[in-house]
């Protein structure tokens, strides 16, 4: 390899290193002034999506909070209790089964 091969080559990885290092600050809201020194420019968007992730965190935090309330109240002795008077106006407003007159082998207990 001759000298000038090394310097072409040295040359074109430091063009690409500094076309990355570009790239990146572009992405990331990075601008840089005469000086080189680098500012950090903070974009609306990603202030809106910050602040729709975190009600969305909040809404799931919510969630989470009913889940473990269902789960725990379920297993309480004032939930059971509530269960168990919530059957039991629910048997009382389901008309009996029982017919209104005996059957016949009900007349023969009767007549006896």
């Amino acid at each position: 390899m001759s000298f000038w091969t090394a310097v072409v080559i040295i040359v074109i990885v430091g063009a690409i290193a500094s076309v990355l290092k570009a790239r990146y600050n572009a992405q990331h809201g990075i601008t840089e002034d005469m000086m080189g020194n680098q500012t950090l420019n903070v974009r609306e968007d990603r202030n809106e999506a910050a602040e729709a992730a975190q009600a969305e965190v909040a809404e799931l935090k919510e969630r989470i909070k009913v889940l473990e309330r269902i789960a725990t109240d379920a297993n309480s002795a004032d939930a059971q209790e509530r269960a168990r008077i919530s059957a039991e106006i629910e048997s009382l407003r389901t008309p009996d089964q029982t017919p209104a007159s005996p059957t016949p082998a009900n007349k023969e207990d009767l007549s006896e």
